[in-house]
């Protein structure tokens, strides 16, 4: 079983930044799968954000293209989202994933596997 742990969320105001990580356990090959973040606000549903493959390939949502940026250190077992010129349509709880594949396909927030407890993310115009 795979345990993911979400960090990092907080307050703060459009144009400003934040840098979420996520730590994994409960497996010795993490480096195997590929992660991502997805993203659920208040009555939304859960929306992909940016996910990182085995073999590090990323991938972005168009709504943070450009603004977003996800990375993973496999010796610490640890995957990162940085986040800059946050809008006030980025609020929203944030999850680190995974489908438990080396590469995570269009459809990968409906096929996760684990998913962690999730950080807030508030964006205040």
């Amino acid at each position: 079983q795979v345990h993911l742990v979400e960090s990092g969320g907080g307050s703060v105001q459009a144009g400003g930044s934040l840098r979420l990580s996520c730590t994994t356990s409960g497996y010795s090959y993490t480096s195997d799968y590929c992660l991502g973040w997805f993203r659920q606000a208040p009555g939304k549903e859960r929306e992909g954000v940016a996910t990182i493959d085995s073999d590090g390939t990323t991938r972005y949502a168009d709504s943070v293209k450009g603004r977003f940026t996800v990375s993973r250190d496999n010796a610490k077992n640890t995957l990162y989202l940085q986040m800059n010129s946050l809008l006030p349509e980025d609020t929203a709880m944030y999850y680190c994933a995974t489908p438990l594949t080396s590469r995570c396909g269009r459809a990968w927030v409906g096929a996760a596997a684990y998913w962690g407890q999730g950080t807030q993310v508030a964006v205040s115009s």
